[in-house]
């Protein structure tokens, strides 16, 4: 339905009323035509995308700019484009039965709706399903699996697979192999734009090094390269011989302590030696002699005759033109000198991870165009981006004809938490002490939640759920049904979530608050009990205490008293009789007469009260309300102001929300949110209880009663008149007549 055009008369909403709040009906109508809705007439103006029992990328495709939450212009313009795609708003009602969208419900008479349809079938064509009608969310979320049979799929990402030119794909391999990869669309590495531009980056600099190697630093061709590593390899060594040499012609006496020891050699007599320990490689490369020649063959340091046979075949004999049994030192230092261009030209060789594919690749890819083919190979690439970026879309769409319609049924209207569903912002539901609460919320910060949640007027528990395996979590439920004597810290309850996986549930927090005007009349009284059982059991516990001390200094002072008579007994004269025990204390008559006067007066305050009463007569009934309404009428009438304040908004608040209208949660309704325990219908209980407690002497209860309610009319005197003069509560209580005067 096409939203109302400028000079059409506006659109009339219809609107429900529940939570004490009008809220507009949702229909193809009212999702069209949502913009011109009064902002103020939306349940919510802003939700968070995380802690929601809906996808939260399908929430990320509307929350445009990216700061976690969905206001009303993200929202409107999610509307917007889905009108765009599909053909029918009316659809977005009915459900989508298992993420399979119909291809036919795209719009053919939009550009975006044609080209979000021609995608998915690209898609399927891809997957081998050319044939299908319909596509699901699965199609579109394994993008691997889309385009692995495509070389080209608009990521500007090339594999090797991309191109069917055997130099381009070895120069992609080659740019794998230096500068690593990036995963295309179809999991494959690949290459993009950036690495290729810094791998022949490194080939031209390298094969500029390359070229600067002239006849001066080849002196040997290509050979001089390995004359070079080969006279790099003995170059301390053999200056360290001619050293030795000219300090044996400066002075004859220090040869021998230049020259490889006795002593030392003596040391080495009881070691296993090899062609590479290190004792022998520290001795000098052949004898020291004054201004002796280095020898290339014979009486070499055997540690050291496979290099110097290398240096011999690699540097001596090409650069000296023959092969050479020795060499002086000046023809060492003519060696160096030759060498010293190509020692220059290595000094500087780029460090380079290229390097690695040795000078002859490096020189062949710079010579080649193998650069201009792997640039145009990803610019065809990536110009099919706009083609194959439609995977994003079809996925957008598939989530909008899903989710968006109860994504709206909770944010303009809650529709679905006060109907048959549950709000998205409902995360489970929580069973203890014989309930289940429905109302359940993820809670982060329980602190700080409980600040503001609190002014929602609700009986909230906090529960700290576990699982094995999983990350524990934190919920808080609202309690709208029931008693609530037996929910405490610490009692442990199941939370079910969405899913169905069952968590250990333990109450960490409460805030309290009334949940029932019945709950309320009742209270006054629990209270009084409760503090009457506090005060018996303080009052036993002091007693217990007192009786126990006092059992205690008894038995002290009689272990003292048969101290004191032992002693006494031996000291004391032979005939001498012992003393006459204490008197013992007699009753006080006026202490008898004290206790009689205050239960006379306890007795005779409780019969005016009770006479009273029962001089109501007919009215007796009114005066048992009244005194009823007079204990708990202020309790229900703070119960009644609270529960007609509860409302859920404070609670969502504190979840993120913007919750615009004071949704409240009334008594019924909360009825509905918490479950009590009932038996099934069609269920038959068993009365016959083997360890039911005894009945307590109802007709034994009833005689008592009605003997202490004669007693009192008898004190009150209400029954003089019908009883012998003798019998009266008068006369025997000498309670004198008042006599009128004798008229004159």
């Amino acid at each position: 339905m096409a939203a109302n055009a400028p000079d059409s008369p506006p659109y009339r909403f219809r609107f429900f009323r529940a939570g004490g709040v009008d809220q507009v009906v949702l229909d193809e109508g009212a999702l069209a035509n949502l913009g011109s809705l009064d902002e103020k007439l939306w349940l919510a103006l802003a939700c968070p995308t995380r802690g929601l029992e809906l996808d939260a990328r399908t929430l990320d495709f509307i929350d445009t700019d990216k700061d976690g939450r969905i206001r009303p212009p993200e929202l409107l313009a999610a509307v917007a484009w889905t009108r765009k795609i599909f053909a029918r708003l009316g659809d977005l009602f009915e459900p989508l039965e298992g993420d399979a969208l119909p291809l036919a419900a795209f719009s053919t008479e939009t550009d975006e709706g044609r080209a979000v349809r021609d995608q998915a079938r690209r898609i399927l064509k891809n997957l081998g399903h050319a044939d299908a009608t319909t596509i699901k969310l699965s199609d579109v979320l394994d993008t691997e699996k889309i385009f692995i049979q495509t070389k080209l799929n608009g990521d500007g990402v090339v594999p090797v697979s991309a191109t069917d030119d055997e130099a381009t794909g070895a120069a992609i391999a080659d740019i794998l192999t230096v500068m690593g990869g990036v995963k295309d669309r179809s999991g494959l590495p690949g290459i993009d734009q950036p690495r290729a531009d810094g791998f022949f980056e490194q080939v031209g600099k390298y094969s500029a090094w390359l070229e600067r190697a002239d006849a001066t630093a080849l002196v040997v061709a290509e050979a001089t390269g390995p004359a070079f590593a080969a006279m790099s390899a003995v170059r301390a060594k053999v200056d360290d011989f001619f050293m030795r040499a000219r300090l044996a012609a400066y002075g004859p006496e220090l040869a021998g302590r230049l020259d490889a020891s006795l002593d030392g050699a003596t040391a080495l007599g009881g070691k296993d030696l090899g062609p590479d320990d290190a004792e022998v490689a520290r001795w000098p490369l052949g004898r020291v002699v004054a201004g002796a020649d280095l020898s290339l063959t014979a009486g070499v340091n055997p540690a050291w005759a496979s290099r110097i046979d290398a240096f011999a075949r690699l540097t001596v004999a090409p650069l000296m033109g023959s092969a050479r049994t020795s060499i002086s030192e000046t023809d060492w230092r003519d060696l160096q000198a030759r060498l010293a261009p190509y020692a220059a030209w290595t000094a500087a060789r780029p460090d380079l991870p290229v390097a690695a594919l040795g000078n002859e690749r490096i020189r062949a890819l710079a010579k080649s165009d193998a650069q201009a083919k792997v640039n145009a190979l990803i610019a065809e690439d990536k110009a099919l981006e706009a083609e194959n970026s439609g995977v994003g879309a079809v996925e957008r769409a598939i989530r909008m004809r899903r989710d968006l319609v109860p994504l709206v049924r909770n944010f303009v209207n809650f529709a679905d938490f006060y109907g048959k569903r549950k709000g998205i912002f409902q995360t489970g539901t929580l069973f203890v002490d014989g309930r289940s609460c429905d109302l359940c919320l993820p809670v982060h910060d329980v602190a700080k939640h409980a600040t503001l949640a609190g002014l929602a007027k609700a009986y909230l528990v906090y529960c700290e759920c576990t699982r094995k395996g999983a990350e524990k979590r934190t919920i808080v439920a609202a309690v709208t049904a029931g008693d609530v004597d037996n929910i405490l810290v610490g009692r442990n309850g199941v939370f079910y979530d969405v899913k169905g996986d069952d968590w250990d549930a333990t109450i960490t927090r409460i805030i309290e608050n009334p949940i029932s005007v019945r709950q309320a009349f009742f209270s006054p009284y629990k209270r009084f009990l409760r503090m009457l059982e506090e005060q018996v059991a303080k009052r036993a516990a002091a007693a217990d205490e007192k009786a126990k001390k006092g059992l205690d200094d008894h038995a002290t002072s009689i272990a003292h008293v048969d101290a004191d008579k032992a002693a006494a007994g031996a000291t004391a004269a032979p005939g001498a009789t012992a003393a006459a025990p204490p008197e013992a204390k007699k009753f006080d008559i006026g202490t008898i007469a004290a206790i009689g006067v205050a239960v006379g007066g306890l007795a005779t305050f409780a019969s005016s009260v009770f006479a009273t009463f029962l001089g109501l007569g007919m009215w007796m009934p009114f005066g048992l309300l009244a005194l009823l309404l007079a204990i708990s009428g202020p309790s229900m009438v703070i119960a009644w102001l609270k529960l007609s304040q509860r409302n859920i908004g404070p609670i969502l608040d504190a979840n993120g929300w913007a919750v615009n209208a004071f949704a409240r949660i009334n008594i019924p309704f909360g009825g509905a949110l918490t479950k009590m325990a009932e038996l099934p219908k069609g269920a038959t209980r068993l009365l016959d209880d083997p360890f039911a407690e005894k009945k307590p002497p109802y007709r034994r209860y009833i005689t008592a009663t009605v003997v202490v309610l004669l007693g009192l009319l008898w004190l009150s005197g209400k029954l003089d008149g019908l009883l012998p003069t003798q019998a009266q509560a008068g006369v025997i209580l000498h309670r004198t007549p008042t006599v009128a005067p004798p008229h004159s």
